[in-house]
């Protein structure tokens, strides 16, 4: 069976490493490594999916993951990856975050002490940087780098090409307090590597280095690449960069996570099923060759979707996004209970109407013009007479076809349809 390192190269997981010894290491097990995530919202996203799915990697494969949340750092933000600089959280907004975070991760690490050597740990870098005095940190940490070397790193270095932007002393000083994270977890917890994304290389190499020059001990890091859409965009954003994809159900539901992946690009989803899936090499081959063969029935993109709800959000969740999304896309919406279809509403174009306005019987072209499906009455007469407008998925025929509380669904929802593919969710307010 094939050690851990070499199914990361397998997967394009690996874009650098510091030191190749650090592969067999984590092949032998045992290898005690963390990863970074500044809590600047209160949810973690589809951008951080990589590394949290590198992780339960290293993991399942006996080494042990340590999460550090950056309660200090989060105060500073990481000019990596930036143009400008980050909007600076107070304490309360970071402890709020911090919380709702720790309840994600569980759904990829194990915390639980059935984890033994390999149990997951959840640390905060605020334990140990809130409370440092400026100058100790100053004659302990930033006389091991010199200036020359923080502005040669590419984080940096970048901001400072840009006169009218630059870099503040805050951001600039980022990299030596992730430095000195890699320092205490080594002190700690005997933590000896660093992962993250190739944009974290700079800041990685000075954390190895300081572990070096304080403790006389060898340190690794390795990062992998950045993950992209077929544009060469960042991925984790949704249709027209509008927002992120969260990993929280209420930012993001179960269902709009699904049809985020299963929406991927025909030339990337091999790729994003090496980088998230759990499934085996041979499996992502056949998923490949059968997307080239017969694009149209998406089928790795299928897999793509529910793996990733199912690691996410579990298998209830998943079921119900694979019916809500059977049902809206060539099925029934008989098939939907109330608390699938009530999701519906945050993913698709949706209104309120009152429940006075369906008694009176509305007129059909008037609905769907109010709910903007159409363009304007005129339109919406042409999609009825081409016998194209739906309510609740059954074809309504006729110019003089209305809508009322009969087909409110659940008492609350009625779902209209404009050809195949366009939706507006109407909700039923009482009054």
């Amino acid at each position: 069976m094939p050690g851990i390192s070499e199914d990361l190269r397998a997967r394009g997981l690996i874009h650098q490493v510091t030191d190749d010894a650090l592969l067999s290491n984590l092949d032998q097990g045992g290898v005690t490594l963390y990863a970074g995530f500044d809590p600047t919202a209160d949810s973690l996203h589809a951008g951080n999916l990589l590394q949290l799915c590198t992780l339960r990697r290293i993991q399942q494969a006996g080494n042990r993951p340590i999460v550090l949340a950056g309660g200090a750092t989060g105060m500073i933000g990481d000019p990596g990856g930036r143009s400008d600089e980050r909007n600076l959280l107070d304490a309360d907004t970071l402890q709020a975050n911090l919380a709702a975070i720790e309840r994600q991760l569980a759904s990829f690490l194990d915390f639980s002490a059935q984890g033994g050597k390999s149990q997951a740990i959840l640390v905060n870098n605020a334990d140990w940087l809130a409370d440092v005095r400026l100058l100790d940190f100053l004659r302990d940490t930033g006389k091991h780098f010199t200036v020359n070397q923080m502005v040669a790193k590419e984080s940096v270095k970048s901001r400072l090409e840009r006169p009218d932007q630059g870099i503040s002393y805050t951001e600039f000083s980022y990299m030596l307090l992730q430095a000195y994270d890699f320092a205490q977890l080594f002190e700690r917890y005997g933590c000896t590597a660093q992962i993250g994304g190739s944009d974290q290389w700079g800041n990685i190499t000075m954390g190895a280095e300081l572990v070096r020059k304080i403790h006389g001990a060898q340190a690794f890091g390795m990062t992998s690449p950045l993950v992209t859409n077929a544009d060469g965009t960042k991925f984790g954003k949704s249709a027209g960069n509008a927002g992120r994809i969260w990993l929280d159900r209420n930012k993001t539901s179960p269902f709009g996570f699904y049809q985020f992946f299963i929406n991927t690009d025909d030339a990337m989803v091999a790729t994003y099923l090496r980088f998230f899936s759990f499934l085996d090499l041979a499996s992502i081959a056949d998923l490949e060759a059968e997307t080239i063969a017969a694009p149209s029935k998406r089928s790795a993109q299928r897999a793509l979707a529910s793996a990733m709800v199912e690691l996410v959000h579990g298998a209830d969740d998943l079921r119900r996004a694979e019916l809500a999304t059977e049902a809206l896309f060539g099925g029934s919406l008989a098939t939907l209970d109330e608390a699938t279809l009530g999701e519906l509403i945050g993913d698709v174009p949706s209104s309120r109407v009152s429940r006075s306005r369906l008694e009176a019987s509305p007129l059909l072209i008037d609905v769907l013009a109010e709910a903007e499906l159409v363009n304007s009455k005129s339109e919406a007469r042409r999609s009825i007479e081409q016998r194209g407008a739906f309510v609740n998925d059954v074809l309504r025929d006729g110019v003089d076809a209305t809508v009322n509380t009969d087909d409110l669904l659940f008492g609350r929802f009625i779902v209209l349809r404009k050809g195949k593919r366009t939706y507006h969710v109407i909700e039923c307010a009482e009054a």
